[in-house]
C-alpha cells in the first residue's frame, strides 16, 4: 500500500516540477535559453527542498545544512539514474524488442519515474532523518 508520506512526496515532487517549468517560460523573457533552464532548475530544486521539509519529512530533526548536503547528493544520483535507464532502453532495450513509438520519450519518462522511489528512500534515510 502507498503510504501518505510518499503520496506527499509525489506532489511535493510534481508541484517542484511545474515551477522548474514555469519558472522557465518567465526567465526565458530576460535571458537566453540555457541560463533560463538553469536558474528554472535551481527554482525548482529549492521549491522541492522546502515542500519536503514542510510537508512530507516534518520529524526530521538534523540541521538544515546537513539535509541540504544529502538533499543536493540525492538528487545528482537521481540525475545519474534518470540519464542511465533513459539512454540504456532507448539506445539497447528499446532497439532490441524492435519499438519504434517515440522510443525516446518513452525511454526518458521511465527514466524520471523510477529515482522518484529511490529518492524517496534517500531522502527519508539520509537528507530528512530523525536522529534519536
Amino acid at each position: 500500500m502507498i503510504s501518505r508520506r510518499f503520496l506527499a512526496f509525489v506532489v511535493a515532487g510534481g508541484t517542484a516540477a511545474c515551477v522548474n517549468f514555469g519558472s522557465r517560460i518567465l526567465f526565458s523573457k530576460l535571458m537566453p535559453y540555457v541560463p533560463a533552464i538553469v536558474l528554472a532548475y535551481i527554482a525548482g530544486m529549492i521549491t522541492a527542498f522546502a515542500l519536503n521539509r514542510l510537508f512530507v519529512f516534518t520529524e526530521a530533526n538534523n540541521e538544515i545544512k546537513n539535509q541540504a548536503f544529502w538533499f543536493l547528493l540525492v538528487n545528482l544520483a537521481a540525475v545519474a539514474q534518470t540519464v542511465a535507464i533513459s539512454l540504456a532502453f532507448a539506445r539497447w532495450v528499446f532497439p532490441a524488442l524492435t519499438m519504434n513509438f517515440h522510443p525516446e520519450a518513452i525511454a526518458h519518462a521511465i527514466g524520471v519515474i523510477v529515482p522518484v522511489f529511490t529518492s524517496y528512500i534517500g531522502h527519508k534515510h539520509f537528507t530528512f532523518r530523525t536522529q534519536p
